[in-house]
């Protein structure tokens, strides 16, 4: 049986014919390439009187500066800077959402402070994750726009834009969950989104790592 690879997330489907689309990222038909068993080529006997060629060395090859744009964002995918990052505030956006929530319930402002804060820390990490995001979307998954990747993308705004919005209406109005009103239940609202919006995110990264 053939064995066919999706050039996008490397996922490896057994059959006569590669699928129509990737069942991981949803890569069309025309993005896998056969897998074939390469044969060992047979040793070129030296012909006498010749010379063989010069075969270029690493030490031929110009090394990228350092602190290179290139060379950081290669770097960024080498050690899976956006898998490392990710899990921050995907561990801190439930925390933060419980808080808010139970800070509601019991009129508790402890909670309601702590749900802002663990906000905040949210906020700050991702300027880092949409980057090393967006880096290993280019580089390893070749810009693919399948529906996979621009839901990923989608989430990633939608949590930005839920983020801003928390914080800022935090700041500028810190007494609006100690009444009941239509506005305070759209803030809570927006908690719940953006932990909707994360969970969309794990689930899909978690896809193409698993290629389940």
């Amino acid at each position: 049986m053939k064995k066919w690879q999706c050039t996008v997330c490397g996922y490896i489907h057994n059959g006569e014919e590669p699928p129509e689309t990737c069942p991981v990222c949803g890569a069309d038909k025309s993005q896998f390439v056969e897998i074939t068993e390469t044969e060992n080529e047979p040793a070129t006997e030296k012909t006498a009187g010749t010379t063989p060629a010069a075969q270029p060395t690493a030490l031929d090859t110009p090394a990228p500066p350092l602190f290179s744009f290139a060379s950081i964002t290669t770097r960024i995918l080498k050690h899976h800077l956006h898998p490392i990052t990710v899990h921050f505030p995907n561990g801190v956006i439930p925390v933060a959402v419980a808080f808010i929530f139970l800070a509601v319930i019991f009129q508790f402002a402890g909670l309601a402070k702590a749900s802002f804060y663990n906000m905040v820390f949210v906020l700050l990490t991702l300027p880092v994750i949409l980057f090393t995001g967006y880096n290993e979307w280019k580089q390893k998954y070749q810009g693919a726009m399948t529906n996979l990747f621009m839901i990923k993308i989608i989430s990633a705004l939608v949590v930005t834009a839920t983020a801003v919005i928390i914080v800022l209406w935090h700041i500028i109005s810190p007494e609006m969950l100690k009444t009941s009103s239509a506005m305070r239940t759209f803030f809570l609202l927006l908690h719940l989104i953006m932990l909707a919006a994360t969970g969309i995110a794990g689930h899909l990264g978690g896809k193409l790592v698993f290629k389940d």
